[in-house]
């Protein structure tokens, strides 16, 4: 039998597929985090019932 392995990567190749998997892991990162924080925002939601909820601080209501 001969050996059917593919030709070794390139310094290129192997920095686009790093570059990808970064990407992908950043990807994952942020839905997650979103993830959390819309329960989060719920979370308060439930918690909050008919109350009025104050603003965050350092925010205004201008309206400008």
């Amino acid at each position: 039998m001969t050996d059917s392995s593919p030709p070794p990567l390139t310094k290129a190749e192997k920095a686009e597929i790093a570059r990808q998997e970064r990407l992908a892991r950043e990807a994952a990162a942020l839905r997650a985090n979103l993830r959390r924080r819309k329960q989060q925002s719920r979370a308060r939601a439930d918690t909050a019932g008919d109350e009025a909820v104050p603003a965050p601080a350092g925010t205004t209501n201008s309206g400008s």
